[in-house]
């Protein structure tokens, strides 16, 4: 079956603040354009518990935070489609196409927002458990596992808030820790030496996962004494950092080795017509406000590469 080909101004991949606020810019300035998202509307922030660092909100949940991204775009004119998958893209100066399960599309630019997944527990059984054992997101997840043993692998900000959230529903929470000491905030650290419910594991690692339909028990190794320990375990929650989603455009777009896409504040890739916003990004920062203010940024170069080579082509 041959797909319909559609040429329009601009395709914005990734429906995470970064491209939601892209996705804002370019329906003002009366962009044709398409959203494709194959995940979460909102991206990351969706699965945050509270919202405390972005400007106009004393506090606020992840979800209503997404979701008034959404509403905010769709109701400014975006056209979001979160169920046609990428196939494909070709990415070069003088053409983009990008092939989803449905379309061609033929874009005069393109918007890179595909954010970042998270980084797998890289134990021989991760993927037998994951999702019936091993998650990484406590609000969708954490009910599971009420009454129950819970191990929390990480030490930054992103475990210890879910360690703590976790504690409204776990019996109890020990986080595996590879270092002896936590790099997240000194309030949460504190919050969490304070919960009675969680205990900390200093200097270890997980190294494999046991049970027969369930997850039942882990390994675990003292990186100091090479000790192993069997511990008894109802689920994991695991917070050790994101990978880059990249893997579409590294034939085409110039990555750093970590997998981060090389573009300066202009959002500029190497490809002419071709940006990049948000935590996909290659940057010292990732944070919430430095994702929209990529998005702007993003979209208000995407129009001006359409309007200087409007002007060139009728020059």
């Amino acid at each position: 079956m041959n797909k319909e080909e559609k040429n329009i101004d601009l395709v914005i991949i990734g429906s995470g603040p970064a491209g939601l606020t892209a996705a804002i810019y370019a329906a003002r300035m009366k962009l044709d354009f398409i959203v494709l998202e194959d995940e979460l509307i909102g991206g990351q922030i969706r699965s945050t518990y509270s919202v405390e660092n972005y400007p106009g909100f004393k506090t606020i949940g992840g979800q209503e935070l997404a979701d008034r991204f959404y509403d905010q775009a769709v109701n400014a004119g975006a056209n979001i489609d979160e169920f046609d998958n990428i196939l494909k893209v070709s990415l070069k100066d003088d053409e983009k196409i990008i092939e989803t399960d449905n379309f061609i599309y033929k874009p005069k630019t393109v918007i890179i927002a595909t954010g970042s997944k998270y980084r797998p527990l890289p134990i021989p059984e991760e993927e037998k458990y994951h999702g019936n054992g091993i998650h990484h997101c406590e609000l969708c997840d954490g009910e599971l596992y009420e009454n129950k043993d819970i191990i929390v692998v990480g030490g930054g900000n992103s475990a210890i808030e879910g360690a703590i959230f976790l504690s409204r529903y776990a019996k109890s929470i020990t986080i595996v820790h590879q270092f002896d000491h936590l790099q997240a905030e000194k309030s949460l650290q504190q919050d969490a030496l304070n919960n009675p419910k969680i205990n900390i594991l200093w200097d270890t690692e997980i190294r494999h996962a046991y049970g027969e339909n369930e997850l039942e028990e882990v390994s675990v190794e003292n990186l100091k004494t090479k000790q192993i320990d069997n511990i008894k375990v109802d689920g994991i929650f695991v917070y050790i950092g994101m990978v880059p989603k990249t893997d579409l455009f590294k034939d085409y777009i110039d990555i750093n080795p970590f997998g981060y896409i090389k573009a300066g504040e202009s959002t500029e890739t190497n490809v002419e017509g071709v940006f990049v916003a948000g935590d996909v990004r290659e940057k010292v920062f990732r944070q919430l406000t430095t994702a929209t203010a990529d998005g702007t940024v993003a979209a208000l170069m995407a129009e001006k590469y359409i309007v200087e080579k409007r002007r060139r082509n009728n020059g």
